[in-house]
């Protein structure tokens, strides 16, 4: 089952999706003193093109330069990362078929949100 929401996520959405956290991520390169927040925004594209059976966990090590990070995240990507978010969600919720599409896009914007501080791991 995860397998089918995985290629039926990607067509619709994902890889739009992973397009867009990939710009901000070489936006993010390119200005030398942000390569912390492109390495988050490519592993979170990474986690946008399939995302079913796989989950973000907090990482225990993370401390106030993640939630400094975090605060210069929300304001220069992330709010824009998390409307794009929002807007598929809704899209996605139209049909039945989306609906659990929609619900993970959902599940996509705390970690768009503040992405410093955050691990994806495997589910079992």
């Amino acid at each position: 089952m995860r397998l089918i929401l995985n290629v039926i996520w990607l067509v619709l959405c994902g890889f739009w999706m992973a397009v867009g956290y990939a710009i901000a991520g070489v936006i993010c390169c390119i200005l030398i003193i942000t390569i912390p927040w492109g390495l988050a925004s490519f592993r979170i594209a990474n986690y946008a093109l399939w995302p079913f059976g796989r989950t973000v966990v907090d990482r225990p090590t993370a401390g106030t330069a993640s939630l400094i990070g975090n605060v210069i995240w929300i304001v220069v990507a992330g709010i824009w990362l998390a409307i794009g978010h929002v807007v598929t969600g809704i899209a996605l919720c139209v049909t039945i078929i989306g609906i659990p599409l929609g619900i993970a896009n959902f599940k996509l914007i705390p970690v768009s949100l503040v992405p410093l501080g955050k691990v994806i791991v495997p589910l079992p």
